[in-house]
């Protein structure tokens, strides 16, 4: 159970620097920074932790029901950002009440943050707390922007990242409920006979939904072409 979580707090970071693909350089060194002012001011907190904190909270299935929400949250602003992304790569209008989503990096990291800052003071016993903390925040204020350019360098379409920024979000939307619920079922599902006419329905309103979603889809982007066509001539 624990190396799932560790590989899905790795997928969360990807994903964060990811999404910072799309930012310029400076916003990008903004949030480095505030990272960096984040690692510093939470090792008050992190010398107060216990090697065993992991496990007992991986034991509480309250704690763990309320990461999976945060985790849903987050994965559900990253899908929205994906679409509203879409659109504006098909020349669509951007809105601007939609684009602060643009700028939502992702708040899972600075737990992240904090969960590497404890494991390294557990494992470099001995070691000056403050040094320690220095040094991984000095390594958070480079990997950050460093990180960004070699997937810019590495994928430099935008279209391709922000394909791969959808499918990493809905891989750790994945992962993320199968290691929270620590083998727990919320919902029990009950035993019952097939109901026909339940199931009649229900595909009948999927089929109608997504013929009109599709004529509808068809005939607006045959329309915008048009009007495009006319502003142009």
């Amino acid at each position: 159970m624990e190396l799932i979580i560790h590989i899905l707090l790795l997928f969360i970071v990807v994903n964060s620097i990811l999404k910072m693909s799309f930012w310029k350089w400076w916003h990008v060194l903004i949030f480095s920074t505030i990272s960096a002012l984040f690692v510093l001011w939470s090792e008050q907190f992190a010398i107060l932790q216990s090697k065993t904190q992991l496990y007992d909270f991986m034991q509480n299935s309250e704690a763990l029901k309320n990461v999976a929400v945060l985790i849903t949250i987050e994965a559900a602003i990253n899908l929205a950002y994906s679409f509203v992304a879409l659109r504006t790569q098909f020349g669509l209008k951007k809105r601007r009440r939609l684009m602060v989503l643009h700028w939502y990096p992702g708040l899972l990291i600075f737990p992240i943050l904090f969960y590497i800052l404890t494991q390294s003071i557990f494992a470099f016993s001995g070691v000056n707390f403050d040094k320690i903390t220095y040094i991984i925040a000095i390594s958070v204020f480079a990997a950050i922007p460093l990180l960004r350019k070699g997937i810019k360098y590495l994928i430099p379409e935008t279209e391709f990242r922000l394909e791969i920024h959808f499918l990493v979000t809905l891989f750790v939307a994945f992962i993320g409920l199968l290691t929270t619920v620590n083998g727990n079922v919320t919902y029990v599902a009950t035993e019952q006979d097939y109901n026909i006419r339940a199931l009649i329905l229900a595909f009948s309103i999927f089929a109608t939904t997504f013929l009109v979603g599709y004529i509808w889809n068809k005939y607006k982007w045959h329309f915008l072409q048009k009007k495009n066509n006319k502003i142009s001539d």
